[in-house]
């Protein structure tokens, strides 16, 4: 769970039509109808890969080197950039149930003052895990 780069391969197919590649990614690729649109598909496409593999445990891949990449004269590199673990924040968002232990004392003081138990595990999860 980390910020990847890749580079991407885009052909324009003809005119408002682009399709884009990863060379490293097998199977990741999408198109678009302005650059501004296949910009975008291929960080969708590129998080959604890279986030079913960190979920697979498979091993990433490493980006390749922008000079050996070869090239049609229709065709561009790109750098997408891809945070799976803003992604997994943004689409996994579901809530997830946890039974804790505390001492009684502790819940006792917690609930007079009106403690958010759900927020507070969340607050100290985020700072052990240096999330922001």
């Amino acid at each position: 769970m980390k910020k990847y780069f890749y580079p991407a391969i885009v052909t324009q197919e003809k005119e408002n039509v682009y399709s884009v590649i990863f060379p490293d990614i097998e199977g990741c690729v999408t198109s678009g109808e302005s650059l501004e649109e296949v910009y975008d598909m291929a960080q969708d496409a590129l998080c959604l890969m890279l986030y079913d593999m960190e979920e697979s445990n498979e091993e990433i891949p490493t980006a390749s080197d922008l000079a050996k990449i070869k090239l049609d004269p229709n065709q561009f590199v790109v750098i997408i950039s891809c945070d799976t673990q803003e992604y997994r924040r943004y689409f996994d968002n579901k809530a997830v149930k946890k039974t804790l232990s505390i001492p009684s004392w502790l819940n006792t003081e917690a609930e007079r003052k009106g403690v958010n138990f759900s927020a507070v595990l969340q607050e100290a999860l985020k700072e052990k895990l240096n999330i922001r």
